[in-house]
């Protein structure tokens, strides 16, 4: 039996239907096994940086392994044109929100994709995108940002945010803490616009979640004396 076909089998046994319900709830759709994160770890453990297997199981197109893909994965092999298939290939937000805007973070082309990707009339690729920009100020080096760059991407969420598509509503919410956080250069400039935008109304689905207000949140993060402190990664 193929390693694909091993892992498949694996997740297929690790699936709940309680986590099957709160996926679905979340929006996900089929194919989904139901698998909890946590339970990940062990097949992720034994097969972390295999890039090629992180690349067919994407491919299967069921939900959790694409999942499990974007951890496996080798974000400094990927190329554009295998960035472009996942977010082609994302079936819902979490995949494309997370798994596909983790490794495009982390990968060598992060401003291409991610400045590509804000641009696209499809949900999940802009979701993606924004969601990129985000990952991106958690990681880089505030020097190698540029400053006019995202003092235009703030004064264009502040635009557009409230009349954009629902997920991608979410993540310039999400941009606009991640400046507010991250980067220290333009922090008191991503409260002023958390205030002015105010509270952004996302469809949620079937859940409790609830939107962050920026203000509130890039405040706790000062608070702690966090301002600027960047992550090593962002895939969890």
């Amino acid at each position: 039996m193929d390693q694909v076909k091993e892992i498949m089998n694996e997740l297929a046994l690790l699936g709940t239907e309680q986590t099957l319900k709160t996926l679905r709830n979340h929006g996900a759709v089929d194919p989904i096994y139901g698998v909890r994160i946590g339970d990940m770890k062990p097949i992720l453990k034994r097969h972390k940086n295999d890039h090629k297997l992180a690349l067919e199981l994407f491919k299967t197109g069921n939900s959790d392994a694409m999942y499990l893909a974007g951890l496996i994965s080798n974000p400094a092999l990927m190329t554009p044109e295998v960035l472009d298939e996942w977010i082609d290939g994302a079936s819902w937000h979490m995949i494309s929100e997370y798994t596909v805007a983790w490794n495009a973070a982390e990968s060598p082309y992060k401003f291409e994709m991610a400045r590509k990707w804000i641009e696209s009339e499809d949900e999940l690729t802009a979701d993606a995108g924004w969601s990129t920009w985000g990952c991106i100020l958690a990681l880089t080096p505030d020097d190698q940002l540029d400053k006019q760059e995202i003092d235009q991407l703030l004064d264009r969420v502040e635009r557009e945010i409230h009349s954009a598509q629902n997920q991608v509503r979410y993540v310039m919410n999400g941009f606009v803490i991640a400046v507010g956080t991250y980067y220290e250069p333009l922090a008191e400039k991503a409260m002023e616009v958390g205030k002015r935008i105010g509270r952004v109304k996302v469809n949620m689905g079937n859940t409790e979640c609830k939107v962050p207000y920026p203000p509130d949140y890039i405040q706790k993060v000062w608070d702690k004396g966090l301002l600027g402190r960047k992550r090593k990664e962002v895939r969890c």
